[in-house]
């Protein structure tokens, strides 16, 4: 596993080691996993911030710099990406695609059920 700080100005993005977009900080659930069918399970991570070709998460598990990934966030769906820097606790990752960082800031919605209908004393 390769030890790059990534509030450093030794890290990099995979191709070539500028960051160009701007960032949003938040606090965002979302998962990671390997690209292919390998049966692994997602695993799930805390994004830091995001930007429209990548973004940084809280992320525990072993991967290395170049790993072809999939991250899925809320809004959004299913990214693929490469692993661009791993260190003390967090993950970087560099997109594929370009992403709209403000769909995942989208609140949630559902369709409202109806209420049911008021109680009336039986007595």
């Amino acid at each position: 596993m390769a030890d790059i700080d990534p509030l450093n100005s030794s890290a990099h993005n995979v191709d070539d080691g500028r960051r160009t977009a701007a960032r949003d900080s938040l606090f965002l659930s979302a998962t990671i996993r390997p690209r292919g069918d390998t049966g692994e399970e997602p695993s799930p991570v805390r994004v830091r911030n995001l930007s429209a070709d990548g973004m940084m998460a809280d992320y525990h598990d072993a991967s290395v710099p170049g790993d072809a990934v999939v991250v899925t966030l809320r809004g959004i769906g299913s990214v693929p990406g490469k692993v661009a820097w791993v260190g003390q606790g967090r993950i970087g990752i560099a997109f594929d695609v370009e992403v709209d960082p403000k769909l995942a800031r989208k609140p949630v919605t559902t369709t409202p059920r109806p209420l049911p209908p008021p109680l009336r004393p039986i007595f």
